[in-house]
């Protein structure tokens, strides 16, 4: 039958309600409040590919290979066209209009896409498919075909191979719901979503729930415990805009939230006490916990969505054991950069021809890393370095990754030797002869045997990090992101987003430089390690925002690839040929990235976010916008920044702001160095290097005020971001957020939070 009403479907009907409309049909039966539907099953979009003989083309269309970003796109705009230039038989769009005339009023409907292949327990397929607020009669079948045409876009196409779901054995049905129009609505998680703790979690705004949804505004947040009901915190945030119907056109639209009820608290007690009621009734009937999706109008709740929440984090003990000093003689110590205990073979790393002789589960042992090394630390159970400190390049990759390293220890390189078995602990800094012992081993700590298991262990570390309670606050904590695949474990922090992909890393990773790359593979080749780079991030944060900057490495960086031999030498490389100066000079590299990005965007990765480093004033970013309307990226419809990381820049943001951006971010490695004239690794000066400088503070802030009268986002993603105190003042200032490297993300959330809430005390005292 082409059409079936939510009171005759349950949650066994995915087949031909989707999973979002056999929820929706279980909750109502259940006599939860949900809004009434008609779901267009699944036969009905089945039987018009197959009646209307566009299936094999359909299906033909999408088998491609998944990587080739063309490809994809070219599948999307085929499969889309076959669909929507297909005629609708005549009797099929007499019942679903006659349908929605039984609704009695001609009301405004949600047309929302259910594929039988989404909200699943085992598999999360939500943000895949399209949904269409605020259709009228007019428009409904168009939206409906729109919905089943949203089955192959190039991001669903990408995740289904991904996911390894076949193409043709995946239909869609589309719900047709009696628009809620919200007062406030958002979104419960019926248990903590990280760590399944006995509290329900809200979230909530003005209007409609898209913003939410979308994360275009910062909503309330409300902690309750399930069985007392009573409040345990509550963050009342800045909500400038709404999502909302206009009276005029019917369609949905952003406004402005008065003035008087920006900071005014959404929810009351009686209606938390209320959603509380409805989600533990809601968990009790599914027996496992919810993320639902509610709205609220005249004082009624109303349940538009719930599926399972799959992100608790169910391990007992992720992360490695500081208990037990071990027997082995301390060979070298250094810093410990990255926490955990592992055993593995030394293997030491002097030039890139030595990387291939990294295999899974060795120890890596170098004066320090470069971002072409890391391939093999990938593979790596342990880094240790005799140089650097907790901001080097070795620190902060092994942080992501996950896997215990030794900084600064000095005399590794001559100490250790290659084959020799070792035991790295990341949390004490030492290296030590031979591996755990088993008694080790019971406290909870690495042995040799596990070293090919490194990664997964300190991956399993970094859940554990990630499942304490998250605070939610006002001010957006992000995290930094150098390499693709932490992504996972970076985004397992319970981060706003990426406050700084670096795109450098993904190019050096390639161990040529751009140009010798490009000559070799091609154009295409080159823009598709991007995107790939990218794409795997955009994934696992989505639809959180994630903000790629362009190529910044400097020319000594680029001298130890490839084709690095044509490299400038440069007494300074880092007061040299980098940046936005380079990116400006080499237009054809620079318009690549660019493309990859666009490329994202054209996919459905419509959180990613471009930054330029390094701009020294506004003709920088005009030059810069220029280029990204050179590839089609328009600066008006795409979020778009700089960052701020010289002294010029500070004091030319006016200038700046006019220029177009979204968004400055803060680089205070490099903006306290020229601000001060230190080489903070010199150590002749290194002690005057400051970053609480007034100087230094005084830039900062004068941005911010700045950016914050004409709208304009602010960040930071410097390591200093993760320090208290730079925290208390850039919080106090009126930053928008703050993106400290993943190790330091859950400290950072906490101290903000704390310097949130004395500020809201400070208000009304």
């Amino acid at each position: 039958m082409p059409v079936a009403w939510l009171n005759a479907v349950s949650g066994s009907d995915i087949d031909t309600a989707g999973g979002k409309g056999a929820s929706l049909g279980e909750l109502r039966g259940a006599g939860l409040p949900v809004p009434s539907a008609f779901i267009v099953t699944a036969d009905t979009y089945r039987t018009f590919i197959d009646e209307a003989d566009i299936a094999e083309d359909l299906f033909e269309a999408v088998d491609i290979d998944s990587e080739d970003s063309t490809a994809l796109a070219a599948a999307e705009q085929r499969a889309r066209e076959l669909i929507m230039n297909t005629e609708w038989p005549d009797p099929v769009r007499e019942r679903i209009l006659d349908a929605y005339g039984d609704f009695g009023d001609d009301p405004f409907v949600a047309v929302r896409s259910s594929a039988t292949a989404e909200d699943l327990p085992d598999a999360s397929f939500a943000g895949q498919q399209e949904t269409f607020l605020n259709v009228d009669r007019e428009d409904l079948l168009d939206r409906i075909k729109r919905c089943w045409g949203s089955l192959f876009t190039q991001r669903a196409i990408y995740y289904r191979d991904e996911q390894g779901f076949d193409h043709e054995a995946v239909d869609i049905a589309v719900v047709v719901q009696r628009m809620v129009d919200a007062e406030k609505s958002g979104v419960m998680f019926t248990s903590h979503p990280s760590t399944g703790d006995s509290e329900i979690v809200v979230e909530g705004a003005w209007g409609l729930g898209e913003a939410v949804v979308s994360g275009s505004v910062s909503p309330d947040n409300y902690i309750i415990d399930k069985e007392s009901g009573e409040i345990e915190d509550v963050t009342v945030t800045t909500k400038k805009t709404k999502c909302v119907r206009d009276a005029a056109t019917g369609e949905t639209v952003e406004k402005s939230v008065d003035e008087a009820r920006r900071d005014e608290r959404v929810l009351d007690g009686d209606e938390l006490d209320e959603l509380r009621r409805v989600g533990r009734r809601v968990e009790e009937h599914y027996g496992d916990p919810q993320d639902v999706e509610w709205a609220i109008v005249d004082g009624d709740v109303f349940m538009l969505q719930s599926r399972p929440i799959t992100t608790i984090d169910e391990s007992t003990n992720g992360s490695a054991s500081k208990n037990g000093d071990g027997d082995g003689e301390i060979l070298v110590s250094g810093l410990g950069a990255s926490p955990g205990t592992v055993s593995g073979r030394v293997r030491s790393v002097g030039k890139l021809d030595h990387l291939d002789a990294v295999t899974d589960g060795d120890v890596i042992v170098a004066e320090v890393t470069t971002p072409d090394m890391v391939p093999a630390m990938k593979r790596a159970a342990a880094i240790v370095t005799d140089e650097g400190g907790m901001t080097s390049h070795a620190a902060i990759v092994s942080r992501e990754l996950g896997v215990p390293a030794v900084i600064g220890a000095e005399s590794a390189t001559a100490t250790l030797a290659d084959d020799q078995y070792v035991t790295v602990d990341g949390d004490r800094g030492t290296v030590a002869d031979g591996a755990a012992t088993e008694a080790e081993l019971r406290d909870g700590r690495s042995t040799s045997t596990e070293a090919g298991d490194a990664g997964a262990s300190a991956g399993a570390s970094g859940a554990g990090q990630a499942s304490a309670s998250k605070p939610m606050t006002a001010t957006e904590v992000k995290v930094n992101v150098s390499i693709p695949e932490a992504a996972e474990r970076a985004a397992a922090s319970g981060a706003d987003g990426v406050g700084l992909l670096r795109i450098e890393h993904m190019v050096l990773s390639l161990g040529k430089t751009p140009g010798k790359y490009i000559a070799d593979h091609g154009d295409r080749a080159f823009r598709q390690e991007i995107i790939d780079g990218i794409r795997t991030v955009a994934e696992a944060f989505y639809p959180r925002p994630v903000r790629a900057r362009t190529l910044d490495a400097p020319t000594d960086e680029f001298r130890q690839l490839e084709g690095g031999e044509d490299e400038p030498t440069e007494h300074n490389p880092m007061l040299g040929y980098r940046g936005i100066r380079r990116s400006l000079d080499k237009p054809a590299v620079f318009e690549l990235q660019l493309e990859a990005v666009r490329g994202l965007h054209e996919m459905g990765y419509d959180n990613v976010e471009l930054m330029f480093p390094l701009v020294t004033d506004a003709e920088d970013v005009l030059r810069a916008k220029s280029h990204m309307q050179n590839v089609g990226i328009d600066p008006d419809k795409r979020r778009w920044g700089v960052m701020i990381e010289t002294p010029a820049s500070a004091l030319s943001i006016e200038e700046i702001v006019d220029a177009g951006v979204d968004f400055v971010s803060f680089g205070t490695n490099d903006l306290t160095q020229y601000t001060l004239a230190v080489d903070r690794n010199n150590s002749n000066v290194a002690d005057r290097y400051d970053e609480l400088h007034p100087a230094v503070q005084t830039l900062l802030t004068d941005v911010i005020e700045t950016c914050r009268a004409s709208d304009v986002d602010t960040s930071i993603c410097g390591q200093a971001a993760s320090k208290p105190a730079m925290v208390q003042s850039l919080v106090n200032a009126g930053i928008t957020s703050l993106s400290p490297n993943v190790d330091a993300v859950r400290d950072v959330q906490h101290e903000v939070k704390r310097v949130e809430q004395k500020l809201l005390v400070e208000t009304v005292r």
